[in-house]
């Protein structure tokens, strides 16, 4: 494992582009099995989930190559091979394996994925899929094995709940089935949209992404003819928001989407900072006053779940109690004892996470542990406006979500490095 060394107190400056979707990638990168042919990414986010899932690609003997934000994947000689379970339990997004393993060979096994621990994520909805198009499912040993000896038949697919992967899985598993699929309560969150548009880039047949209900028409084979560039990341873009609203003397942030982010800047709005946001970028002035905000996560395009524990620092600056309803993981509560450490007025009870004013001065650095990536974040930002030295222990799980996230800090003047444990 790995800890982050933050020296805190600095004043940050300057500009940060943002990276691609965290989101997509670890979508499109299984989706690329399903191809008949090369394909080639851009603008794809250097975190430690890429190369796992590279790792995971190796082993179905899918040749891969990244450089410089461009990753190629060649899934022409795939063949069947058991994955290997230390990489599929590295990150829980390895579970878009089994929605492409099955839509390219009727069949596959997988152990259990792992990821952040935020609470109770079953896969129940992804399995329920997976039988609505004609397949078996069976579990022994936290193993998970599917098949569909006579392939994949389009069908009705509702969705107990409002599932990103669930919906994603169903996707990949239905884009080469026999016959039209119809999943109705789908998710409508961007990353889908952008995984749609690679599909349907190589010949897929997909409609109404970015709605509720989506129809498939199954295809017989996908080809690529160009490079798929990757949305931005609104994650991320949401935490460097934070971060130059809490500690910045005027960031500008390059390579955004805002309407991706609506639900979040107005609430940073709501707040007292003054955004003035562009087509594609951001600049976010220095701040002198912050009130209070409540804020309830949603489905897209509601406040992301996500970016709750990034905001929280700039929230500890507010004047009065800034509240916080996670209602997609309740449970995403690990980096409160830790920013408790730190000196942050926060707590959590009665499904609800509190936040009271702090002066910026009692933050004081400390020996933190990063339970996930968002809490990891959560720490982070908190160890830049702090007094002293920080280190945040797991910094591994920070390092799976933010691209060059060291470079990117020392770029804006802060004092950041990672050492091994």
């Amino acid at each position: 494992m790995k800890k982050m060394i933050i020296q805190g107190g600095n004043r940050l400056a300057g500009e940060v582009t943002i990276g691609g979707a965290k989101n997509s990638t670890v979508a499109l990168i299984p989706a690329a099995i399903l191809a008949d042919t090369p394909v080639q990414f851009d603008t794809v986010p250097d975190i430690l989930d890429v190369h796992n899932l590279m790792i995971i690609l190796e082993s179905m003997n899918v040749k891969s190559a990244f450089s410089h934000g461009v990753l190629d994947v060649d899934p022409t000689q795939i063949v069947e091979a058991e994955l290997p379970s230390k990489a599929i339990k590295s990150l829980r997004a390895s579970y878009y394996f089994m929605g492409a393993l099955l839509g390219r060979f009727h069949r596959a096994t997988l152990t259990f994925p792992g990821g952040d621990n935020i609470g109770p994520r079953p896969i129940d909805q992804h399995l329920k899929a997976f039988e609505a198009l004609g397949a078996t499912v069976s579990e022994e040993g936290g193993t998970v094995h599917l098949d569909a000896p006579n392939g994949l038949k389009g069908n009705r697919i509702f969705m107990d709940m409002v599932s990103v992967g669930a919906t994603i899985n169903a996707i990949l598993a239905a884009v080469r089935a026999d016959g039209v699929t119809v999943i109705e309560n789908a998710a409508r969150e961007p990353e889908i949209v952008d995984l749609a548009t690679f599909l349907n880039n190589m010949g897929a047949q997909i409609r109404g992404v970015g709605t509720d209900v989506i129809r498939i028409t199954g295809v017989k084979t996908l080809q690529s003819m160009n490079t798929h560039t990757i949305i931005a990341d609104r994650i991320e873009t949401g935490t460097y928001l934070s971060l130059a609203a809490a500690l910045g003397d005027g960031i500008m942030l390059n390579n955004v989407i805002p309407e991706h982010l609506e639900a979040y800047t107005s609430k940073m709005i709501e707040m007292g900072v003054d955004l003035q946001i562009d087509s594609d970028k951001i600049f976010v002035p220095p701040v002198k006053k912050l009130q209070a905000i409540h804020v309830k996560t949603m489905p897209y395009p509601g406040f992301a779940t996500d970016l709750q524990q990034p905001l929280t620092p700039l929230m500890s600056l507010a004047d009065g109690q800034s509240v916080v309803v996670d209602t997609i993981y309740p449970k995403r509560v690990k980096h409160i004892p830790e920013l408790q450490k730190m000196g942050m007025k926060i707590a959590a009870g009665d499904g609800r996470i509190t936040i009271d004013h702090t002066e910026k001065d009692s933050l004081h650095g400390a020996d933190v542990e990063a339970g996930e990536i968002r809490a990891g974040a959560s720490l982070m930002i908190t160890g830049l406006m702090a007094k002293g030295t920080t280190v945040i222990h797991k910094a591994d799980n920070i390092l799976r979500g933010y691209d060059r996230i060291v470079w990117k800090l020392n770029r804006l003047n802060a004092d950041v490095k990672i050492e091994d444990e």
